[in-house]
């Protein structure tokens, strides 16, 4: 099974030059703990957690209504491709910890594949279940 097959291709962005506040605001109205940070054209430029809010701004004492989404937002994201297997990005998602995968094709973003979309396809039930696992482990596998 392909990427393109199960992944969420409505993605809510955000530009990286909006204030905190404003990407605070968006995650809470569209109900998603993270947003993939792109330009004008869609290229992916880093990812924003909730976390990173919290840890970055706030716990840093920063102004969220000062501060620059492009200050605290993840850089060099892992990605996927939409023609890429399920179980390949499911390693991915394992090996980095992660639980969202944005997936881009020609450098641009076309979706985003997460733990709940493999969980929700019969087909995936054990990709997903062995990412979770590795995700939710409290330590990292050294190579």
């Amino acid at each position: 099974m392909k990427v393109c097959d199960i992944m969420s291709d409505r993605v809510v962005t955000i530009d990286q030059n909006e204030p905190v506040s404003a990407a605070a605001k968006l995650l809470k109205q569209c109900n998603v703990g993270a947003l993939p940070v792109c330009d004008g054209e869609k290229r992916l430029r880093g990812i924003l957690t909730d976390r990173d809010i919290v840890t970055r701004c706030v716990a840093a004492g920063a102004d969220p209504t000062e501060t620059k989404i492009s200050e605290i937002m993840s850089r060099g994201v892992v990605t996927a491709g939409p023609f890429d297997e399920v179980s390949h990005a499911a390693k991915l998602m394992s090996g980095d910890q992660v639980r969202r995968l944005p997936v881009v094709s020609s450098g641009r973003l076309v979706g985003v594949l997460s733990l709940c979309d493999m969980a929700r396809d019969v087909n995936c039930d054990m990709e997903a279940s062995e990412a979770l696992s590795e995700i939710s482990s409290n330590f990292r596998k050294r190579n």
